[in-house]
């Protein structure tokens, strides 16, 4: 069984880390704050002091962080993945980050001899902690098939999409689709509200017709509680944001719902609700519609 390591031990990370020693496998974690390590430590894990002391612990080396400057401090920096690894080690980035950052990792890693995978995630706290996350993978096929038991420690629905920086562009994609859904469930169950209606029976209506979606029973769930204790944070949704943009700008593809739904993010953000659960955008809808 290979030895792994994990770094970034956050609301995803942790539970993800947690998965592995679950499975089995040894494991080697660092993080920059420590009670998180502690806690993985009284169930079995090694504590490192930085990710180059992970690396060569390790045969396989794993990171989720927050944004593609700490991918590329972890990865390639002072202390990094870089100077610990030896020649056939794997490294797989399971943060989200701009596919252009994950192409340079890469290619940096592989003139070293090392193998590497952009590998986002998606399904939140409650994937991570249930082990159900989707996986979307770019990078060599001959890596992903040798990452595949350890990934299916995290995640169920794993898909190699191609080649380095798939992964991320197929994340990107995936932050459209739920930025934009959230926005319209945030939307529509104003909407109810406003109008003096059951919310909550609308949304189970909507439940269990065409307009049925994770986001909806989750995200809505959540609206119709007020309760919005961050599975995924707002300011890192806006963060992927940026990404989709860049993306688009690079592309030459125009993301105009992206770009609107952005600027609803950017309002909230303001009012100082950055790490509530992305969720929150309902209390933006709230606030314009004068619902107190």
């Amino acid at each position: 069984m290979e030895r792994i390591g994990f770094i970034g031990l956050g609301i995803m990370g942790k539970p993800m880390a947690r998965n592995l020693l679950k499975a089995g496998y040894p494991l080697v974690v660092y993080n920059r704050s420590r009670p998180a390590m502690e806690a993985l430590a009284a169930e079995g894990a090694t504590l490192a002091e930085s990710p180059k002391a992970v690396a060569q612990q390790t045969d396989v080396v794993i990171s989720c962080v927050s944004d593609s400057p700490d991918v590329e401090a972890v990865a390639l920096g002072s202390n990094g993945i870089i100077e610990g690894a030896q020649p056939g080690s794997l490294y797989i980035d399971m943060s989200t980050i701009a596919p252009a950052t994950a192409r340079n990792v890469y290619t940096t890693l592989k003139a070293k001899g090392i193998d590497a995978l952009d590998a986002p995630v998606s399904g939140g706290d409650i994937g991570a902690i249930q082990g159900t996350l989707s996986i979307m993978v770019g990078g060599d096929e001959p890596a992903f098939q040798r990452s595949l038991p350890i990934l299916q420690a995290m995640g169920k629905n794993i898909v190699y999409i191609g080649e380095a920086g798939a992964g991320q562009v197929t994340k990107a994609c995936n932050q459209i689709v739920v930025a934009l859904t959230v926005q319209a469930v945030a939307e529509a169950l104003t909407l109810a509200k406003q109008s003096g209606v059951d919310v909550a029976r609308v949304r189970e209506a909507l439940m269990g017709g065409f307009a049925q979606s994770r986001i909806l029973d989750v995200h809505g769930k959540r609206i119709l509680e007020g309760d919005f204790q961050p599975g995924f944070k707002l300011n890192l949704h806006r963060k992927d944001m940026n990404i989709v943009l860049q993306t688009g700008r690079e592309t030459g593809v125009p993301l105009l719902g992206s770009a609107q739904v952005t600027t609803l993010m950017d309002a909230l953000i303001a009012q100082g609700k950055g790490d509530l659960d992305n969720s929150a955008l309902a209390s933006l809808y709230e606030l314009l519609a004068g619902i107190n």
